[in-house]
């Protein structure tokens, strides 16, 4: 079974439910001949009885006459197909007579439990079927009344009916199965056509597509599925593509500028002072290389979806606290008025590293993008089983036509109109990431020299 092609296999399991239906409808025509013809041998042997009956004479002495010389002329004007026996008994079992094709075999007398019941024998190794009726004259037996038929026609129309359909039974099967089978062969033609396609699909070739069948059925949904995997998977690894060859270009451009510092400072003897502000900057491009490869690296890593969660009851005033901290010479560089007034503590239960990532670039971006005294509000607020946090800002916002982009790696808005501005453009595609791992709702808005708003909703 297992070695079957699909289309034979289809074929193979409709021949089983098909064998099923045909040996039910075999049985039931085998059934209903057989019981057609019993019921019509038992009403011939009963309308027998019934005429032999009529001419059954009991005289004074309880001794049954019958006319001999009549029911046998009777008998020889019947033209029946089906020979009727008849045989007469006396009341002390003794034969008084016998219809002639009888000849010299006398019908079996049974148990009177048998009395008025059909009864299956042979007579001359023959098969037949009798009945026997005891004759009765005010409530006393005076003797019996055999009417029997042979069996012999019925047996052989039922043995060729069952012979006629056991050989047509594995025919048919046959023949449906070839049918099934080039039925089958024509209905799986989109699937030979899906993986024909699927053949020539590789990771240098992703622009080939399934045609869609004409019939909008299993298949059409097949082929439409697998269409659309395949568009994801095109867009996956043209993202893919994209992300290396922006990962490259960031990662070249500081290199670039500290081998270009370098170079400058070994042409000539320079004085401590010069020596110390190339270095300097050298140390910040190397920071902030360092800190382009661990943005890589982490959004990396949630693309390998390799991040392990750790779900525990974290403080979310504590982290916000924290990360004030962490940036609050930037804050006082820009003489920035932070806002916050939290109302009571707010626990959540999340990853407290990743929430913490997500905390820290939001508030980053809002220090980085605010003007000088510029001003950002933290607000969390709990309702029902959610707790939100909104952190706005009244900085240089973001064009509405940027808003679909800013979550794409590396995308920044509009950096030629603030050079003053370094960044990488990966911080809100990481808390965008981080986010779908955490089930946490995130929403941006912001209006171009107004400011930018960031909520976040955590269930």
């Amino acid at each position: 079974m297992l070695s079957l092609s699909y289309k034979n296999r289809i074929a193979f399991n409709y021949i089983l439910s098909t064998a099923l239906l045909i040996s039910v409808v075999f049985c039931t025509i085998y059934g209903i001949t057989s019981y057609s013809i019993n019921k019509h041998i038992n009403d011939d042997i009963v309308e027998e009885s019934s005429e032999y009956m009529e001419e059954v004479k009991i005289d004074k002495n309880n001794a049954y006459l019958i006319q001999v010389d009549q029911w046998r002329e009777s008998d020889n004007n019947r033209v029946n197909v089906n020979p009727v026996f008849v045989q007469f008994l006396d009341n002390n079992n003794k034969l008084i007579d016998k219809s002639p094709n009888l000849k010299g075999f006398q019908l079996e007398l049974y148990k009177s439990s048998r009395d008025n019941q059909f009864v299956d024998t042979f007579l001359n190794k023959k098969p037949i079927r009798q009945i026997q009726i005891p004759l009765f004259n005010k409530d006393k037996k005076v003797g019996y009344l055999f009417v029997a038929m042979s069996l012999d026609e019925a047996t052989l129309i039922l043995t060729n009916l069952r012979n006629t359909l056991f050989i047509a039974f594995p025919l048919i099967l046959l023949f449906l199965f070839f049918i099934a089978r080039l039925i089958a062969g024509r209905s799986i033609k989109p699937v030979t056509l899906i993986t024909e396609t699927s053949s020539r699909i590789t990771k240098d070739n992703l622009k080939d597509r399934i045609i869609l069948p004409q019939n909008k059925d299993e298949l059409f949904v097949l082929s439409k599925t697998i269409n659309d995997l395949l568009d994801r998977i095109e867009n996956a690894v043209e993202r893919e593509k994209q992300f290396t060859s922006d990962a490259s270009h960031e990662l070249r451009t500081p290199l670039t500028v500290l081998k270009g510092t370098l170079e400058v400072l070994i042409r000539k003897p320079r004085n401590q002072d010069e020596y110390e502000e190339k270095i300097n900057f050298s140390i910040s491009e190397v920071n902030r290389l360092n800190n382009l490869v661990d943005q890589l690296l982490l959004l990396a890593r949630f693309e390998n979806q390799k991040q392990s969660l750790r779900i525990e009851k974290i403080y979310l005033n504590a982290i916000i606290l924290d990360v004030l901290s962490l940036y609050s010479n930037k804050i006082n560089d820009k003489k920035l008025q932070i806002s916050y007034d939290f109302a009571k503590d707010y626990f959540i239960k999340s990853d407290n590293y990743l929430v913490s990532i997500i905390i820290s670039n939001v508030i980053s971006n809002a220090i980085k993008y605010s003007n000088q005294n510029g001003k950002i509000s933290i607000i969390i607020t709990r309702s029902d089983s959610k707790t939100s946090c909104i952190i706005a800002d009244n900085g240089i916002g973001i064009p509405e036509t940027d808003l679909d982009k800013i979550l794409n790696p590396f995308y920044r808005s509009n950096p030629t109109l603030h050079p003053e501005i370094k960044g990488s453009g990966l911080g809100l595609s990481i808390v965008e990431r981080i986010t779908q791992m955490l089930n946490i709702e995130f929403k941006i808005e912001s209006e171009l020299n107004k400011g930018t708003t960031v909520i976040l909703i955590f269930n």
